[in-house]
């Protein structure tokens, strides 16, 4: 093998292992978003449980309840 052989076999190599980590790299962007948006969801979830609680609480002590 000559010496343009080997460079373009390691060029080749090169590319192919920059290929995989930026495909990594995405896989793992793409899980951080995921678990971003279940965390914001089960935020708005608890915000909303909380917000029904207090009118429920505020309903009772004024009576509007019964």
């Amino acid at each position: 093998m000559n010496n343009t052989q080997q460079a373009e076999l390691k060029a080749g190599e090169a590319k192919g292992a920059a290929e995989e980590k930026g495909s990594q790299l995405m896989d793992k962007a793409g899980q951080a978003a995921q678990s971003a948006q279940e965390s914001v969801q089960q935020a708005g979830q608890q915000m909303k449980a909380s917000a029904q609680g207090a009118a429920e609480a505020a309903k009772d002590a004024t009576g509007m309840n019964k």
